[in-house]
């Protein structure tokens, strides 16, 4: 103990002693009460003098106060906050751009020639179907405007083949909307309003996008208007059905009304449009990107369609897998001599392909001298050349290498490649 602390507590025993002697006799109530003060401010004092001096070396860690054990919490609590905040943002910058799509087609459904036959109809009576009947179809998704002028940019599947086209703005306004064109192929569509001055949305660029990122989603699924969801990317070319476009798969709930509206970025700029979902499944969910939507929605703009470059074949891509399987199945007709490099499987007739003297079995190598090693790098090389331009393509035929070269051609109605 210190000199200065042993002091300190003989000059509180002495204090203590003189307390005890007062106790003894019948000091004034006055002096007792002040002997009590001066001993509960001593002691308090030794307190702190012992806490504050003790030696370094064997001090014990500082515990946290309550309000630095407040700080993680409040972190996270502002973390999440600002989360919430950013999309609550985006929600409001972009949705005023979002618009609901109400569509409406006539089909007509024929009745058997039977029915039209006078000796039917008088043994059945005249109460038969008429020989044609028609129904009417409504259907709702969503779009986004990309003109102040009124030009909005929806999926094509949402507009195709219908009668009327009502566009319902976010402040409550209806137009009648025109179908200024549509490319079934990649299912874009744009469609144009009456009106001006009109809010819109900013185009991102899809091609930066990594699997992970933010994704936003407005819409108006199942008719519940300007509904938002939100997720990651949760992959980039994805392939589905026919179409001709590398999708956008992503976990942002998207429900049949969300088809035509835009997945956003985490600064609110539209990196695709909703298109699909898988039925039965849960958080997969498709988008165009939009650097693709932009380049079809230009050519819809100025032409009113979209022409893509066609070739005509059906192919494979080679692996050890699959050459063993194509060569020890007896009914393939192929033989292949190489697990590298994308196989044709089959040549469309009087396709391109089958003009330039292509073959089943041909093994393509490279295409402009570029290499290639898998079909989804074909029919990107393919989709970048304009209709009527000339591909040059290394074969490989029996074990020969051959150079030809193919003119494409506008792609036919239904066909896929």
């Amino acid at each position: 103990m210190r000199p200065n602390q042993r002091d300190f507590e003989n000059d509180l025993k002495h204090s203590n002693d003189q307390f005890r002697g007062f106790s003894r006799s019948t000091p004034p109530q006055p002096a007792i009460y002040l002997l009590i003060f001066l001993l509960g401010a001593g002691v308090a004092l030794l307190g702190e003098y012992l806490v504050s001096h003790q030696p370094s070396s064997n001090s014990t860690p500082k515990a946290l106060s309550v309000s630095t054990l407040a700080h993680p919490t409040t972190s996270v609590s502002r973390a999440a906050t600002t989360v919430t905040n950013s999309i609550a943002s985006v929600v409001q910058q972009v949705g005023p751009a979002v618009v609901r799509i109400n569509s409406t087609r006539t089909v007509i459904h024929n009745s058997p020639d039977g029915f039209n036959d006078p000796v039917f109809r008088q043994f059945f009576g005249l109460d038969l179907p008429n020989s044609s009947s028609k129904e009417i179809i409504r259907g709702i998704g969503s779009g986004f405007i990309i003109n102040a002028d009124g030009q909005i940019l929806t999926n094509a599947h949402v507009v195709n083949g219908v009668d009327m086209v009502t566009v319902t703005l976010k402040d409550g306004r209806t137009f009648k909307g025109k179908v200024l064109g549509e490319d079934p192929v990649t299912d874009v569509a744009v469609v144009k309003i009456p009106a001006e001055h009109l809010p819109t949305v900013t185009l991102g660029n899809s091609d930066q996008l990594r699997p992970g990122d933010e994704a936003i989603a407005i819409g108006n699924p199942l008719g519940l208007d300007n509904t938002v969801t939100a997720g990651i990317i949760s992959a980039k070319g994805r392939t589905i059905s026919d179409k001709r476009v590398n999708f956008l798969q992503t976990d942002a709930a998207i429900n049949p009304g969300n088809s035509g509206g835009p997945l956003l970025n985490s600064q609110g700029q539209v990196i695709g449009i909703n298109t699909a979902i898988i039925q039965g499944a849960q958080g997969i969910g498709f988008a165009i990107p939009i650097n693709t939507a932009k380049r079809i929605a230009n050519q819809l703009i100025a032409h009113g369609k979209v022409e893509h470059a066609y070739v005509g074949i059906e192919m494979v891509t080679l692996s050890p897998e699959v050459k063993q399987a194509i060569n020890s199945n007896p009914n393939s007709g192929l033989t292949v001599e190489t697990d590298k490099g994308v196989l044709i499987a089959k040549v469309l007739p009087d396709s391109p392909a089958a003009k330039a003297g292509l073959r089943s079995g041909d093994v393509i190598q490279k295409i402009d001298g570029q290499t290639v090693t898998d079909s989804k790098t074909v029919q990107e090389l393919v989709d970048t050349k304009p209709v009527g331009s000339n591909l040059q393509l290394q074969l490989l035929r029996q074990g020969q290498t051959l150079n030809l070269s193919v003119q494409t051609e506008a792609l036919p109605v239904k066909q896929i490649s």
